[in-house]
């Protein structure tokens, strides 16, 4: 089983004292793939207060199609839920999600991507020169390489695409969310299957934390 992530002190913002009011309920319009970590750390917090819908994570496939399904979302739960956070960074929609979220009036994850926030933004910008031939993958895209990664790309079907896909990369990066050795095995051998030198690096939930806290205090707060 995996290890949860041991929170810190500062990371525990948004659990309310016993003494204090019941929060207002915020409701996290995520992208399927972040759907775990976020059920995660609302226990590990006891943010009783976060209420969690998702969209289906295959829209990072067709990522053009994530800000119309995100302002669908918002207009759909607006009139129940007054107060909303987006579980969103870009995601390869070039800043079309953030005007998005602007126009409705709701706060979105900071970054380009869940790499990004994962790591924390500013450590994976630092990386970003000596990284540029790394592949990246998160706990979700381990558990759903076949679906997310090997079958999109047709090597299931043509495996000659992984040298013309892959030829310039150099390693995979699993940014791994949790301790869990069966992951590390299953990233190690996605490496190995697309011919990369594997690297992991542990972060945690990186910026997510911070962002669901500061999301869930203030829109929250009464």
């Amino acid at each position: 089983m995996p290890t949860p992530l041991t929170a810190s002190p500062e990371a525990a913002t948004g659990a309310a004292s016993p003494d204090a009011a019941s929060p207002d309920p915020v409701l996290v319009i995520a992208c399927g793939a972040l759907a775990r970590e976020i059920l995660a750390l609302k226990d590990l917090h006891g943010w009783d207060h976060l209420e969690l819908t998702c969209l289906p994570a295959d829209l990072h496939i067709r990522p053009e199609k994530i800000p119309a399904a995100v302002a669908a979302a918002v207009e759909k739960h607006r009139a129940a839920h007054p107060h909303i956070f987006v579980a969103y960074a870009d995601c390869g929609t070039g800043g079309l999600l953030e005007q998005t979220c602007r126009d409705l009036g709701v706060e979105m994850i900071a970054g380009p991507h869940c790499y990004a926030f994962f790591e924390g933004n500013d450590t994976f910008a630092a990386h970003a020169e000596t990284e540029f031939t790394a592949f990246y993958l998160t706990d979700f895209l381990v558990r759903q390489f076949e679906a997310f990664v090997w079958r999109p790309m047709g090597f299931d079907r043509y495996p000659e695409l992984i040298q013309t896909m892959f030829g310039n990369y150099e390693k995979l990066v699993y940014l791994a969310q949790t301790e869990d050795p069966e992951l590390d095995q299953k990233a190690a051998e996605a490496a190995e299957r697309l011919g990369l030198a594997f690297e992991r690096r542990f972060t945690g939930y990186g910026d997510l934390t911070g962002a669901l806290a500061r999301a869930l205090s203030f829109q929250g707060a009464r």
